[in-house]
């Protein structure tokens, strides 16, 4: 006979409360996009640049294509951006929401950008490459 697995409420409070503090690291991710989006967007465009990830013939171009990614990252609910990086989830272990949904934007939408002649480079060179700067951009 099988036995049934019943979890205690102290384990259920446990994982009810590393499951919200996830909720909330993501949540304060998302926020503190909207404080920073001109300097944050303008150092991962140039940071793509100079690692030779994205070719560009217009990199202000390539800056604003970032910068309203970042703004509709603030403006979208929980959904949209689970859609959006749903397909680089498993990229790393512990992924940045901010820098996983910059990521999934950079090798979906911005390759077929008029101002991007082609983008290099693995998805995970891509994604430590933004996360470098968000990391130094957003607490």
């Amino acid at each position: 006979m099988a036995k049934i697995f019943r979890p205690s409420s102290r384990e259920t409070t446990i994982l009810s409360k590393i499951e919200s503090s996830k909720e909330q690291v993501r949540r304060q991710a998302i926020r503190a996009v909207k404080d920073g989006i001109e300097p944050l967007s303008n150092a991962v465009a140039m940071k793509l640049v100079e690692e030779s990830l994205v070719e560009t013939t217009n990199k202000n171009g390539l800056e604003e294509q970032i910068r309203k990614c970042l703004d509709k990252l603030g403006r979208s609910d929980d959904f949209d951006i689970d859609y959006q990086v749903a397909p680089l989830r498993d990229l790393v272990k512990q992924p940045n929401i901010v820098s996983l949904y910059v990521t999934s934007f950079v090798i979906e939408k911005l390759i077929n950008d008029r101002d991007v002649v082609d983008i290099f480079g693995s998805d995970e060179d891509i994604y430590f490459c933004i996360n470098q700067q968000v990391v130094k951009y957003l607490p």
